[in-house]
Formats: C-alpha cells, structure tokens, sequence
C-alpha cells in the first residue's frame, strides 16, 4: 500500500484509542508518514453513553455511531474494513481478511510503525447462562436488547442485580501499575444509579430492589477509598444492596447468580459486565504478557520490538480498561511517532503516562456524578462530585466529540474540572 518511501503507521482499532492515536500521529508527525486504521466496522461506538440512552428508550444506534471513513479522510487517513486474522512483529506483517462482505480473501499489509489500539474481547462467552438471562450495555446490540426488555414489557419488576465477572490481569505490569480484580466498574455503578432512577419513574420500586456486587474487596477500587467511602455511604443510605468478593461469576439462571465463592442473589433482571480478554491472534506474541495484553513502557512502546506501540484497552498498562487513560496513551502514541520523525523533541515527547481516573456516570433524573483520582497509582487526588453540572459536562462531551469528529479541544478537561470542581461544586 505505501510506494512513495515514506514509513507506514498501522493502527488496529478505529475507535477511542485507535482514532485518536490515528489522530494525534498526524497531528504530530504531519505528513512525515502514511498512516492506515484497520478495524472490523467503518464506525466509532460511543460506548460510555449507552446506558443512557436505554433508560430513555432510545436506540444507541442511532445517536452513538460515528462514521470512520470520512472522520479519518480528514486527516488523509487511510481505512480498511477488515479483521485481523495474525500478527508477526518479526517481519512486521499483519493479516486480515477484509469483512464488508463474506468470501473475502485473506490479505497481508506491512508496517514500519504499528499500533495495536483494538481493544479487548469481552468475555460474554464464558459466562454460563449469559445468553439466556443475562443483559449488559456494552454495545448497540446488548442495548437494545435490555431497552426493549424494559421498555416493551417484558421485565415484571422483579429484583435487579448489576455486578463484573472477574478480570484476570497480566502479572508482566505489576511494578507499573496496580492489580485489579474488575476490569471497569464505572459502568456498574452507573448503571446502578441510572437503574433505581428509572424504577421510580416507572412506578417499579427504587434502589431497594437493587443489588451491586463486584468480585473485588471494594467496588470501583480504582477511584479511591474515599470515594468508594462516600458512593457507599449514599448508595447504602439511598437502599442499595452491595456484595463484594464474589469473587466471579458461576453461572446466570432464570432465578439469579451463582458466585463463585458460594453466594447467589436472587434477580429477574441480571446486567453483567464481563472480563475483559485478549484478541485470539495476539496470544503467545513476544509483544505480549501471559493474557496476552500488549507490554508497554510507560511511554507506549514495547521494550522488545519499540516500533510497536499500544494504546486503550490491549495495552496491558492499561488498568482499569477506561477510555480516559486510553485518551491519555494515544497523545503519548502521537508524540513517540512524531520524535521519531524529527517533528518533535525528546524532551517534548517523552512525557510518560501518569494514569488519572476520569470517570462521569448518569444517574438519571438529568443527574451525574464525576470522579476524579489518581491515588490507586499513589497520588493524592479524590474528588467526588455529585449533580446537573455532572450530567451536562458528560452530554456535552459526546456532542463536542462528534461534532470535533473526536478531536476535542486540549482545554476540555481543565474546563471540566474547574466547572464540576470549582464553579458549580
């Protein structure tokens, strides 16, 4: 694909980390390189505005899907539709087969940079009795799955239960980054909330018919304990139930969940969030820890084979799999490219990753809360926030983002936090 001599930067994955690592390369980098995006669909899924979207009986596919081509033509940003089948970083090669329609014939594309920005797989699959009775808000299929559950009658208002299965994280990283035993649970206590706001609408009940639970010692660990302190607090004194350790899921019935360290609840309606695995064709790679989670430095790259890269969820540094820090890893991608090119200086671009926690979750009711952290890496910041302002900043962002086609204005988060911290608090 490249002929005019110019190294070629491969990206897997079009959506948050892929598209803004994508982004940022040529931001950075300008027209010193060619730059190609694989992914297995032509659009970015919104995710972290599903839920909303269900409780208010909206389909996400229609407001959530953002179209890739033309976004990544903007930038002269070439895209291929297909999946990826093999990696081989020794000879710098990935197959795919193209996918926009069956029968494709496999193909193969060299690279001389490459960035494995494609995410994970979620574990759906593993989880017995998943298909039968379980519901999740993951993606645009799941959405709507639960939204006409809710919506056309099916549910009865029975008891709900909202929890992870467990993730098993790479031991490669531990000296980097903590250990985590959920792969993201700002979902679920998102949903949680969201969920108890709309069984009051509905004249069902409220959070008392509402069970969290988490295979960790504290849910959401990763904001904090005094964050976790005080989301407790509230949800216990709103009537939430709460299990912690449950270590994984067992199994889903018609009846509930089985745990595995013995427990079950009782639920008619059961939204899991899964773990969080590799791509099939990444595992037993040298670039890969023993899941099979791309090893980076904190700069991104991979001590082994530094022309390869990661960003969002493959990358095994990445804990807890939130879009937030893969925003924060894809600048980091652009910059590395850029000091390589000579469009940048090493004290520029070598600014290593700092993960902070940036998490904003509707509550319903036009309400949100906002978590700020970095102290699981050992930092010192907690901030909790509670209210419209919340609710308003994450509506916005998804509007900002489409409308920027994804490149939001390098501000956006300092405005944040002085308008949730500061101004409204």
């Amino acid at each position: 694909m490249n002929t005019n001599g110019k190294p070629h930067v491969l990206v897997l994955g079009g959506n948050f980390a892929g598209l803004g690592s994508a982004q940022k390369i040529r931001e950075f980098a300008g027209d010193a390189v060619d730059i190609t995006v694989i992914d297995r669909k032509p659009y970015l899924l919104f995710v972290p505005n599903i839920p909303a979207e269900v409780f208010e009986n909206r389909d996400p596919s229609h407001s959530l899907h953002m179209d890739l081509v033309k976004t990544l033509a903007e930038d002269d940003v070439h895209f291929v539709q297909g999946e990826i089948t093999a990696l081989d970083v020794d000879n710098k090669q990935v197959d795919y087969t193209p996918s926009e329609r069956p029968g494709s014939a496999p193909e193969a594309m060299h690279y001389d940079y490459l960035v494995v920005a494609l995410g994970s797989r979620l574990a759906y699959d593993r989880i017995e009795g998943f298909a039968e009775h379980g519901h999740t808000v993951s993606d645009s299929y799941y959405g709507n799955k639960l939204r006409r559950y809710l919506h056309e009658g099916e549910y009865k208002g029975g008891p709900v239960a909202i929890g992870s299965a467990r993730f098993h994280q790479g031991t490669a990283t531990q000296d980097l980054v903590p250990t985590a035993d959920a792969a993201c649970e700002g979902p679920p206590v998102e949903t949680m909330l969201s969920m108890a706001t709309w069984l009051g609408k509905h004249g069902l009940g409220g959070p008392d018919k509402v069970t969290v639970f988490t295979p960790a010692e504290m849910i959401a660990e990763d904001a904090g304990e005094k964050v976790v302190g005080q989301l407790l607090d509230i949800a216990s004194g709103m009537g939430f139930g709460y299990m912690n350790n449950t270590q994984d899921i067992q199994r889903i019935t018609a009846e509930g969940i089985e745990f595995a360290n013995g427990q079950s609840v009782e639920a008619e309606l059961k939204i899991i969030f899964p773990d969080w695995v590799s791509h099939a064709f990444l595992k037993d790679l040298p670039i890969v820890d023993d899941q099979g989670f791309v090893l980076t430095d904190m700069l991104m790259r991979n001590p082994k084979y530094p022309e390869v890269m990661a960003a969002g969820d493959a990358a095994a540094v990445t804990v807890p799999k939130l879009g937030a820090i893969g925003h924060q890893q894809s600048e980091i991608v652009g910059r590395q490219i850029a000091k390589d090119m000579g469009r940048m200086s090493a004290e520029q671009a070598d600014q290593a990753l700092e993960p902070v926690v940036y998490c904003i979750g509707d509550m319903g009711n036009n309400q949100a809360f906002y978590i700020r952290s970095d102290s699981w890496y050992g930092g010192d910041t907690q901030v909790l926030k509670m209210g419209h302002v919340p609710f308003l900043l994450k509506m916005q962002y998804k509007n900002m983002f489409f409308k920027t086609r994804g490149k939001m204005p390098p501000w956006g988060l300092d405005a944040a936090e002085l308008m949730a911290e500061k101004i409204f608090a």
